[in-house]
């Protein structure tokens, strides 16, 4: 910080360079402050201040100085009194710990904050403030409180009454302002210029012409002064009556009748809390105001109760009411304004049937989302069971030429195998009864031993095998129309061999040569997602939450028996008619297998076909990122989001990802419809099940970018895997 200290020494050769730079620089800084404006940098600053220059500014001026805030304000406002600065606050803002100052007609703001680091020392800023409305303070005055845009003006004057009357005589002629008459006043046809004031005076000017800045044309003023007991005299000046609006403009603050205009206005609450309040400083007389709420309280259709008790500074209090509120209104006077404290308070009968109507939505709301998590397990368990039926129970053989250090059934698909990792992948449409035969089989002939495993449903098998100090560890699970299998272990690690092109070239010509020729495909009117109408299985699930109508994914898989081209080809024509853009990215089209993503008016879609027993599988999946981001269950960009829930009766723990996550009982239920969340990144994650008394449960969940999986705890402990998104 460029710091320069008044009153420091200058180098004898440098003086004469130095008063031409502050010669130039003083006379810019008066060419931009007109005679209402002062130029700060010409007021005086205490002594030994130190003034920062890094930032010049010819509005603006700081310095520092080696003392606290408390006693630099102090020393400020003693300095500036010597120099003809009258120091005031404004109206409201008594607690105010900057400083206002008036001289003539030039303002000055003065603030202070606590120096960097140091509390011992103090910044104070000097910054001009126009007088907008400009009148004479009498010189020794006390109790300043002036408002420099209006005016207004509250102060006791030394001077006795006779003295104060001709100075402001005098001084208000002085700069500008006339005092009216029955004929200057004739434009305001609602002055009274003769109303007399109990010990004093009072009298009304105006500013007709304004001054060469044009800054104090304004409305006409009233000055009222009074004689005190002491000999002093009650100075107050401000716009005058009839000046001000009677007809007030109408805002709406809490959702309370605001009077405008307002010098400020707070509003606290709103229709949903018990209490509402509105505090308002009106820029209009008592009568304005109080007229503008009789208005709007019988526009609101709200009913006035008659006279409430005064409040200490109320000149009036009214109570109303309306069909769920009462309410009081409190009017007053405090110098220029009309206070408003305006309260409004529900009605105990309407909590109370606030009260009985939320409970009734909660109750409503937790039987709607007990009979949705029924629906969604009845619908999924009909679904797996449509499935299973497409999946074959017929014995299977080992596929010919496999080099994985274990079998390969013969119609396995998508083979992935990493010899190195020692992990084995596919899909196939056999089912998972047939493929633990298999494996038991198989694997029993080659010496391999099964280990006992407590995962042996229909839909879902883990087998465990040890052989000679190696282990191999298979997850057989029927995902929608296929059943997945992987496995791991130090069993399958060897030289990297991957049969998997041969492998599915095999298994997609025996696919092919169980095809069945088709003719002209079909809409079935009845699905809500188009299938043909000769299809031999379908099944359609949505995902949706209570309150939200629109289902936020919707699925379809069924098999039909044509060409996997004829299929296509329906797809293509249905979907078009219902305004679905079918997307370049990421197609895939081959001989046995479709994939092609769709834009449709309600959000993203995907269309899948396959060949399996000589049909074609359809599985389409739509879904709607509006109803999904109600449901607050929308995954971040690019990552997957898991729902965690728990059916059973005792808390369980998931632990997924490097995660571990307590799910108590009813989590994702019917009672809690929020289970725990997690945010992962898209790809295969393994995870296990713990719940007290039962053995330890290990599965696979494979998720991609943008979509919700459901991982539901069972009642007997089994976790359902659902797609939520």
């Amino acid at each position: 910080m460029s710091m320069t200290k008044r009153g420091m020494q200058v180098p004898a050769r440098g003086l004469l360079l130095a008063c031409g730079v502050l010669l130039t620089a003083s006379t810019a800084h008066a060419a931009q402050f007109d005679a209402g404006y002062v130029d700060p940098h010409a007021v005086p600053m205490l002594p030994g201040a130190i003034e920062d220059t890094s930032r010049p500014d010819p509005y603006r001026v700081q310095y520092g100085v080696p003392t606290v805030v408390a006693v630099t304000a102090a020393a400020v406002k003693k300095m500036l009194s010597t120099e003809g600065w009258v120091s005031y606050v404004r109206p409201l803002d008594e607690t105010n710990t900057n400083l206002a100052f008036k001289k003539g007609r030039q303002g000055l703001s003065v603030s202070f904050t606590q120096g960097l680091g140091r509390p011992d020392q103090s910044a104070v800023t000097y910054s001009p403030n126009r007088i907008y409305s400009n009148v004479p303070f009498p010189e020794g005055a006390v109790d300043l409180v002036f408002d420099e845009t209006r005016p207004y003006l509250g102060c006791i004057a030394p001077s006795a009454f006779d003295a104060t009357v001709a100075f402001y005589l005098k001084e208000m002629a002085a700069i500008g302002w006339r005092k009216l008459t029955p004929e200057t006043a004739a434009s305001w046809p609602n002055a009274d210029l003769s109303a007399p004031i109990p010990n004093g005076v009072r009298a009304f000017f105006d500013h007709p012409d304004g001054d060469s800045t044009q800054f104090y044309k304004q409305k006409p003023v009233m000055l009222t002064l009074t004689r005190r007991d002491d000999a002093r005299t009650n100075v107050d000046i401000r716009v005058a009556p009839f000046a001000l609006p009677t007809d007030l403009e109408a805002g709406d603050a809490a959702g309370l009748p605001e009077p405008k205009p307002f010098k400020s206005s707070s509003g606290r609450g709103n229709a949903q809390t018990a209490t509402r309040e509105l505090i308002v400083a009106a820029l209009a007389d008592l009568p304005a105001v109080l007229a503008f709420y009789h208005r709007e309280f019988a526009a609101r259709g709200w009913t006035e109760q008659g006279s409430a008790p005064l409040a200490p500074g109320d000149e009036v209090a009214l109570k109303f009411s309306s069909p769920e509120e009462n309410g009081v209104l409190h009017l007053g006077r405090k110098y220029d304004f009309t206070m408003v404290h305006l309260t409004a308070q529900v009605k105990e009968s309407v909590l109370a049937a606030r009260a009985k109507a939320k409970k009734d939505a909660d109750e409503q709301f937790m039987k709607d989302a007990e009979a949705m998590t029924k629906q969604v397990l009845a619908e999924d368990a009909a679904r797996r069971k449509v499935q299973a039926t497409a999946l074959s129970d017929t014995p299977l053989q080992a596929q010919a030429g496999s080099t994985t250090p274990v079998p390969l059934p013969e119609n396995a698909q998508e083979v992935d195998f990493d010899g190195a990792g020692g992990r084995l992948e596919f899909t196939t449409t056999s089912s998972v009864k047939a493929l633990a035969t298999f494996y038991r089989s198989s694997l029993k002939q080659a010496g391999w031993k099964e280990q006992p495993s407590v995962i042996n449903q229909p839909n879902m098998a883990v087998l465990e095998f040890a052989r000679g100090g190696k282990s191999i560890s298979f997850t057989v699970m029927q995902m929608g129309p296929k059943v997945n299998v992987s496995a791991d272990g130090s069993g399958l690690k060897m030289a990297a061999a991957n049969p998997g092109s041969k492998a599915a070239s095999a298994s997609r010509d025996a696919a092919s040569a169980q095809a069945k020729a088709s003719g002209l495909l079909e809409a079935d009117p009845d699905s809500a997602l188009p299938v043909p109408k000769q299809h031999s299985s379908t099944s359609l699930g949505t995902a949706k939450l209570p309150g939200i109508e629109a289902p936020f994914r919707r699925e379809l898989e069924a098999s039909v028996p044509a060409e996997l081209g004829d299929v296509l080809a329906f797809y293509r024509t249905e979907l078009k008619k219902l305004g679905w853009q079918e997307k370049p990215e990421g197609a895939v089209t081959t001989a046995d297998r479709v994939q092609l993503a769709f834009a449709s008016p309600q959000g993203p879609a995907m269309l899948k076909l396959g060949r399996a027993n000589g049909e074609t599988s359809v599985n389409l999946v739509q879904k709607n990122p509006e109803a999904a981001t109600k449901a607050d269950i929308m995954p971040k960009p690019g990552q997957a989001k898991l729902l965690l829930g728990n059916m059973g009766g005792q808390d369980a723990q998931i632990t997924i990802n490097k995660q571990t996550v307590k799910i108590v009982a009813g989590a994702g239920g019917p009672q809690s419809p929020k289970g725990p969340m997690l945010d992962v990144p898209p790809g295969r994650y393994q995870y296990s099940l713990k719940v007290a008394g039962r053995p330890v449960r290990s599965d696979t969940i494979e998720v991609a970018a943008g979509d919700a999986w459901g991982l539901m705890v069972g009642p007997t402990g089994e976790v359902l895997p659902l797609q939520m998104y």
